[in-house]
């Protein structure tokens, strides 16, 4: 079978921040098996080296990219000769506690890496995607902690509702550039970071209260993010691909 050509992105240049590790790592993997050029970036080296090295044994095309998105004038240097198709910004961090006992650091930390960096890296690449005349797609990975709140996550809830927000001004300001920016919001996913807490009595009643009675395997988001970086999502600009179980639309 001839496979659609909406969903083709083989030989699209793409950028994924926050992937040595976790969702980012998993959509970089993804994303090369589909005949994507990947470029993978973040802070640790050694990480990312060994996440290259897995996708080129599997036959696919990977460059790493050690940059702190957080800041700006790197990310302005980093790729201001950079030209991508696709940008996948899912750099993120979070920091549990009590609003009224966060500390100032721990509030701009989450804010810095989950929100400014977003705006750092979209607008770098955007400036790329317009000069070259070809557009583009940026796909801000957020969160239904976006669209809902939860307890002691209030630095992240907070950021992530602002990259909703921010994709949609950026949606508005760029489609003239023929470049897309959309949301990709997942809701609760098993990863290395917390395996351990989804085993534990509290992680098993937060699985209960997911309609679908389970947590997301992290190839539940291949689908979505293709969808989105593909022509097939080609009129498809600011709004939320949600992929979450059907958390959202539990009852209270």
């Amino acid at each position: 079978m001839t496979p659609d050509p909406l969903f083709d992105i083989a030989g699209k240049r793409v950028l994924i921040t926050g992937a040595s590790s976790g969702l980012g790592k998993h959509f970089a993997q993804f994303l090369a098996s589909r005949g994507a050029c990947v470029v993978l970036a973040a802070r640790r080296a050694e990480a990312l080296d060994q996440a290259c090295c897995e996708i080129t044994k599997n036959g696919g095309e990977a460059t790493p990219m050690v940059l702190d998105v957080a800041d700006g004038e790197a990310v302005r240097v980093a790729l201001a000769d950079e030209r991508f198709d696709i940008v996948v910004n899912n750099a993120g961090i979070s920091r549990t506690g009590a609003l009224m006992d966060l500390s100032p650091e721990d509030w701009q930390s989450v804010i810095d890496v989950d929100l400014s960096a977003a705006f750092n890296v979209a607008q770098a690449a955007a400036r790329g995607m317009r000069d070259s005349g070809k557009g583009g797609s940026i796909v801000n990975v957020a969160s239904i902690l976006g669209k809902r709140v939860a307890g002691g996550v209030g630095a992240y809830t907070a950021a992530k509702a602002g990259l909703v927000q921010l994709t949609r001004a950026m949606a508005l300001e760029w489609a003239r550039f023929d470049i897309r920016v959309n949301a990709l919001c997942p809701g609760y996913f098993s990863t290395e970071i917390n395996q351990g807490f989804f085993e534990s009595g509290h992680g098993q009643a937060m699985i209960k209260r997911v309609p679908m009675r389970r947590i997301g395997d992290v190839s539940d988001l291949d689908g979505p993010l293709l969808l989105l970086a593909s022509d097939a999502g080609r009129f498809m600009t600011g709004t939320e691909v949600v992929a979450d179980g059907g958390h959202l639309v539990s009852g209270l």
